[in-house]
């Protein structure tokens, strides 16, 4: 798996006070622009190091390292940004616990009744597979039984997609303006890239087929003040169990070196750049997207990896699968290594 490519741009940020640059005559308003930006420091830490890292409120003009917000921003926002206290945040207005909204929400089949435990025949394909972990297959998640307990799984996911104005979709999506269908071809990868195997294929579709009659795997999505949206186990997960595919639009990365997302995924690195693809889950996706990296700087951050992220190709498409690679407790937190083999991603000042 490897990292999406994200350039800092510069913006409204605020200059080195420290600057080791030879003194230069400075006009009257260069010198009225330095005197400013002299007292600029974080007001998280207080200190004014790093200035290329700091960020300026576009109301108050105050200034807050980028690694110093919770939650971090990986990257200078394009648009306007406005601190805490200038923005007035409302609390997140939970997503109804209604069987008829959700269901219509995720667009599960309509012959679905949410209030019913999962299918027999689905648990004893289920049971097989597990049989067949000695030979590293892949398995197909376990949904919660409960079906009180799914409609709440499904609600905080929906929560957090309405929040971001993200509209889920649980596949990738070819938009006109982006990358096409064609332009997905693992042959272009770098070195290769491996096939996954039909028995795998096998469970993959197994995992999509119930989601869509709404038997979803046993995730939580929650809200925390330093990571925010984030994703934790509801039950148990054994290791090698699929439990998302990552999905969002598919798009060249030549056309999103500039983009402010933090949230995009590589789908193929190509030896020619031109044709390296990125997955964008900023207007559609699914709960791979709130799934959080770990910090690789530090022996407690990679402690808390519990996920891998594969890319496979899937019957002549590249996917991208985040699967388990260690049995995972309920109420553990996801995880797993944005930067794989690179190590671009600024993930040093994660929590």
């Amino acid at each position: 798996m490897a990292a999406a490519k994200i350039l800092k741009r510069k913006r409204f940020q605020a200059l080195n006070p420290l600057s080791s640059a030879k003194p230069q005559k400075k006009t009257h308003q260069k010198i009225e622009e330095d005197e400013e930006y002299d007292d600029t420091h974080c007001e998280e830490c207080g200190s004014g190091d790093n200035a290329n890292e700091l960020l300026l409120c576009d109301k108050c003009d105050l200034g807050f390292h980028l690694y110093c917000l919770r939650p971090i921003l990986v990257s200078v926002p394009k648009d306007s940004w406005f601190c805490a206290a200038c923005t007035q945040d409302k609390k997140l207005k939970k997503f109804p616990l209604v069987q008829t909204k959700i269901v219509d929400f995720f667009r599960i089949h309509r012959s679905s009744d949410l209030t019913q435990k999962p299918c027999k025949d689905i648990r004893k394909r289920r049971k097989s597979l597990v049989m067949s972990k000695k030979k590293r297959k892949l398995l197909a998640f376990n949904p919660t039984e409960n079906p009180e307990r799914r409609l709440e799984q499904m609600a905080s996911l929906a929560t957090a997609l309405t929040t971001t104005g993200t509209k889920f979709s649980n596949y990738l999506t070819y938009v006109d303006g982006l990358a096409p269908r064609s332009a997905n071809n693992p042959t272009l990868e770098d070195g290769g890239m491996q096939v996954l195997p039909k028995e795998d294929i096998d469970t993959l579709n197994l995992c999509k087929s119930m989601m869509e009659r709404g038997e979803w795997p046993p995730l939580l999505v929650v809200f925390d003040p330093q990571e925010g949206f984030t994703v934790e186990a509801d039950k148990p997960i054994k290791d090698l169990t699929i439990i998302t595919e990552y999905t969002g639009d598919v798009d060249f990365l030549k056309n999103r070196e500039h983009d402010d997302g933090d949230s995009m995924m590589t789908l193929i690195s190509a030896s020619d750049t031109s044709q390296s693809l990125v997955i964008c889950p900023d207007k559609r996706g699914n709960i791979a997207r709130y799934i959080n990296g770990i910090n690789n700087h530090s022996p407690e951050g990679r402690k808390k990896q519990n996920l891998k992220c594969v890319r496979f190709n899937v019957n002549g498409e590249c996917r991208v699968l985040l699967i388990a690679n260690r049995d995972i407790k309920k109420g553990e937190r996801l995880y797993y290594d944005y930067n794989g083999l690179e190590q671009e991603y600024p993930t040093e000042h994660f929590v």
